[in-house]
């Protein structure tokens, strides 16, 4: 079957494209061990606070070693996922943490104007961040789902919102 699964056909006349249901993937391996669910959850850090969005908005970052490190200096230091994260920290290295999501090179997406939008939130498009122990990409990210949430909110479906004529 195609990428967008069947044609519903009725009568011979062309329905809808529906799409095939996405697997939920694996969560990728990360270098040093992570709860969101404790962070984001049970300590309520606002996911700002670990992963800003500086400059234009087009991205939200991966946190500074300084950022964990300001907490787990005293909290947890004994543990050996901490002990990796005061090694890079030391070193003035960046952790490589793997990418959960991943928004294709043709596509703009800005997450400052997103984020502004009334009843959207981070968990809007990367799911129950407060109730995860791990993080997988759990939401579709796909040019459908997009286009669905901007029918749903009235926001522009133009083109060259999301695709830069360049």
């Amino acid at each position: 079957m195609s990428r967008w699964g069947a044609l519903i056909m009725l009568s011979g006349a062309l329905l809808a494209q529906v799409p095939e249901p996405k697997v939920m993937r694996p969560a990728p391996q990360q270098p040093i061990a992570y709860s969101h669910k404790l962070h984001a959850g049970t300590l309520k850090l606002q996911c700002a606070q670990c992963h800003p969005v500086p400059g234009d908005g087009d991205f939200a970052t991966t946190p500074a070693t300084s950022t964990c490190m300001a907490c787990h200096k005293t909290i947890k230091k004994e543990s050996p996922e901490i002990a990796k994260l005061a090694a890079a920290d030391a070193k003035g290295e960046a952790v490589e943490w793997a990418r959960v999501y991943k928004i294709p090179d043709y596509v703009s997406f800005n997450h400052r104007k997103h984020l502004s939008v009334e009843g959207v939130s981070c968990e809007t498009c990367h799911g129950p961040v407060k109730e995860r122990e791990v993080m997988r990409r759990e939401k579709d990210i796909s040019m459908a789902a997009c286009m669905e949430c901007h029918r749903a909110k009235m926001a522009s479906v133009s083109c060259t919102l999301c695709h830069d004529e360049k």
